[in-house]
């Protein structure tokens, strides 16, 4: 749990578990990667000034899956966050943040799989599929990996009364 002291330093930011109708997970595989290392996640983003979590996790949504095709089902209590490693913290955001402090959204997709399209503006995705939840840990960076065991946690109830 972070401080108030701590808040400073990280960014405020959304996460979406998109779960399509057959309970699987939404992941798409990080454009920004070297070659060889694939990095698979769910969707997040920074929250822009002035707008609410749930604003940006729908903006966030379109920007990154092509899509507005969803329904919030839940979104977590509190905010869960992560430290970047050094080497990369030092790099992104001017070295502003040393992670990002999130709110996560459980949406439920409404669409089909031909409304997604992760080729949109700026696209952050170059592939993606649907996942059982359970294997998002292990398809996540490190430093990320403890950030989705709680989510799964605390998502888990949702999740089993979708199936």
């Amino acid at each position: 749990m972070l401080s108030e002291s701590d808040l400073p330093f990280y960014r405020p930011a959304v996460g979406i578990m998109l779960v399509n109708p057959a309970g699987l997970a939404f992941i798409g595989r990080r454009i920004d990667m070297p070659a060889g290392l694939a990095a698979w996640q769910m969707p997040q983003g920074g929250i822009d000034p002035g707008e609410s979590p749930r604003e940006a996790a729908l903006r966030e949504l379109k920007e990154e899956v092509g899509t507005d095709k969803a329904d919030i089902l839940a979104k977590t209590g509190g905010w869960l966050h992560y430290d970047l490693p050094s080497d990369i913290a030092s790099r992104m955001w001017s070295g502003r943040w040393r992670g990002q402090r999130q709110k996560w959204f459980l949406m439920r997709f409404t669409g089909t799989d031909a409304d997604i399209n992760p080729a949109t503006e700026h696209p952050e995705f170059d592939a993606w599929e649907w996942v059982e939840p359970e294997r998002l840990p292990e398809l996540i960076v490190p430093f990320k990996r403890q950030l989705y065991c709680d989510l799964l946690a605390e998502f888990r109830p949702h999740l089993a009364s979708l199936r």
